[in-house]
């Protein structure tokens, strides 16, 4: 077992604080859906997927960096979420970071991690812009450093660009070579690999692209995903009931047509 007895309590308490919190103050927010209705001819059915809706929203980033924070405090010496990255990038750094997007976004390159390491760290970094870039998970270990942003598992094209401008802006910002990782708590594809048509090349998949055993593995170690998955179905068997009796409450005050 990779999880310690103490870790998988921690991560137990905080799934149960944050479902027992849905139940007692869960309130349907959309009281009309016709069209569903009529189609489903069962209001429990419907009251489910809007339950279930919300409790995925709740179970969102924070409790994905709750839960890896947990998992990495024994096996790194700085584990940080929230992290705000600070410091200044010269307009150099800032041509060549515009450069490599805008040369992924033409297809005239594609993403490259060690590449473009090299080309930002060889521009003049004195001067610039002061900026501060919030890291979801901030990892060290002896001399190496890891900034992680946490992504929901189907990103649009929006927020590969902007992720990945993160991903190149740390970099410029610690004016070192760092890990710099987009990191995505689910494979939505599995068993295929992920592969998510609006990545669109911005990210080198080997290097920045923490799918989640790769991503979860990191944290903890091999057999980690495995581990995290059966302490939620160890706490969703405990839920089972209360979370049915809570969708028949629901399903009782019928939508409206």
């Amino acid at each position: 077992m990779t999880l310690t007895d103490k870790q998988v309590e921690k991560i137990k308490e905080l799934l149960r604080i944050k479902i027992n919190s849905k139940l007692k103050k869960y309130v349907r927010e959309t009281t009309s859906m016709p069209f569903l209705v009529k189609l489903m001819q069962d209001s429990e059915k419907v009251a489910a997927y809007s339950f279930i809706h919300s409790l995925a929203t709740t179970l969102g980033m924070s409790v994905y960096e709750k839960v890896a924070k947990i998992i990495a405090e024994p096996h790194f010496e700085e584990v940080k979420t929230g992290y705000d990255v600070e410091g200044e990038i010269s307009n150099e750094e800032n041509s060549a970071i515009s450069k490599i997007l805008q040369e992924i976004k033409n297809k005239t390159r594609r993403s490259n991690k060690e590449k473009e390491i090299k080309e930002i760290l060889n521009c003049n970094s004195n001067g610039g812009r002061k900026i501060k870039i919030r890291a979801d998970l901030f990892l060290k270990k002896e001399n190496e450093e890891f900034y992680i942003e946490i992504k929901t598992a189907k990103p649009n094209m929006d927020v590969f660009v902007k992720s990945k401008q993160k991903l190149l802006e740390w970099v410029a910002l610690r004016n070192k070579k760092v890990n710099t990782i987009l990191a995505i708590p689910y494979n939505p594809y599995h068993p295929e690999p992920y592969s998510r048509f609006t990545m669109q090349g911005y990210l080198d998949e080997e290097k920045e692209l923490y799918v989640a055993e790769k991503f979860w593995e990191l944290l903890g170690g091999k057999g980690t995903y495995k581990e995290i998955l059966d302490i939620f179905e160890e706490v969703g068997k405990e839920f089972k009931e209360k979370i049915q009796e809570k969708i028949k409450e629901v399903a009782e005050k019928k939508m409206g047509n």
